[in-house]
């Protein structure tokens, strides 16, 4: 069997909560659990340089497509806008609770923070506008989503095709569609049976991929929320990518911490698994991580991919042709 030898980026003591790429994917932009988020040249895996200012664990990230620009949402309760080259903070968000997750819109002028429900109150979608100047920076938000079930985390929020809806999944195990102009319910899927962790768009957002602790990846059509496929991996799935180039869909997980005394550790649980997009089959399969993966994402050209994980390593994997020709035979472990 072929094998890629991948960068490990070690740079947080914590779990990695949140790694993206930038548009060109010459930077690889990733947080964990301390309090600083990182960014790293792609191509050879060097640390560039940290993000210092938050107080708490740091669940998420996100860059503009001119890559000016970070926004990171954290556990302190605020979300910060970074300078992405100079790493100086030019605002913060404070919000009453954790930022769960950020997502900036299409056009880099608004965004969207995802908060927790602690302390008796709900879980909130805020949506705000970004001012060019940040010293003419509003510090309240533009609308209020309130979650439809008070007692369940919203996991991720993200912006639909051209900011005309927002798409949210969380703990209740559903997947919603709101409008941002009034933050009203529009649709929900309700076909997973346990946590939806995470979900992802394809590059021109057509499609989506949702990973959920009840062992399956789904993949829907956006417009008519329609299920296409499903990609069952037999163990709880954290985080799933669709390749821009291939007919390749990424599942990453494995049993958390908390579930491993009580069923038998095995490492090999916590490879990140290649499926055929299509025909559903497992293709192959990447060993590497010692706990389980939190989060993946390939580059914008496909030809690179890395995971984070609970264990605090960041794996970077320049594809080669071994990988490309997954899908011709489905026996290939890379």
């Amino acid at each position: 069997p072929a094998k890629m030898k991948p960068l490990l980026l070690k740079g947080h003591e914590r779990s990695i909560t949140c790694i993206t790429f930038n548009r060109e994917g010459d930077l690889l932009f990733s947080c964990s659990k301390a309090n600083f988020p990182c960014v790293w040249w792609s191509k050879t895996g060097e640390r560039l340089g940290t993000y210092q200012g938050h107080t708490g664990a740091v669940w998420s990230l996100d860059v503009t497509s001119d890559s000016e620009l970070v926004l990171t949402g954290s556990a302190d309760n605020s979300a910060k806008l970074w300078h992405t080259q100079t790493g100086k903070e030019l605002f913060s968000w404070e919000h009453r609770t954790p930022v769960r997750w950020v997502d900036f819109g299409y056009g880099d002028r608004c965004f969207l923070t995802v908060t927790d429900q602690v302390l008796g109150l709900a879980p909130t979608i805020l949506v705000w506008r970004l001012a060019d100047d940040p010293s003419q920076q509003s510090s309240t938000h533009e609308l209020e989503i309130i979650g439809k079930s008070p007692q369940h985390k919203i996991n991720q929020a993200r912006w639909g095709p051209l900011n005309q809806r927002i798409y949210s999944v969380g703990e209740d195990a559903s997947v919603c569609v709101w409008d941002p102009e009034t933050g009203k319910l529009i649709h929900e899927i309700k076909d997973h049976t346990k946590s939806v962790t995470s979900f992802k768009f394809t590059p021109d957002k057509t499609m989506f991929i949702t990973a959920s602790q009840d062992h399956t990846s789904r993949l829907y059509d956006t417009k008519t929320m329609e299920l296409i496929k499903t990609y069952d991996t037999g163990r709880p799935c954290n985080t799933a990518d669709i390749s821009p180039i291939c007919d390749h869909v990424l599942v990453g997980g494995g049993q958390s911490a908390d579930m491993v005394t009580t069923t038998r550790l095995d490492s090999s649980q916590f490879k990140v698994r290649c499926f055929h997009k299509i025909f559903e089959e497992e293709l192959g399969s990447i060993k590497g991580h010692f706990a389980p993966v939190n989060c993946l994402s390939y580059s914008p050209d496909g030809r690179m991919f890395a995971s984070g994980g609970e264990d605090g390593y960041i794996r970077l994997h320049h594809l080669d042709d071994s990988y490309f020709k997954l899908g011709a035979n489905a026996d290939n472990h890379v």
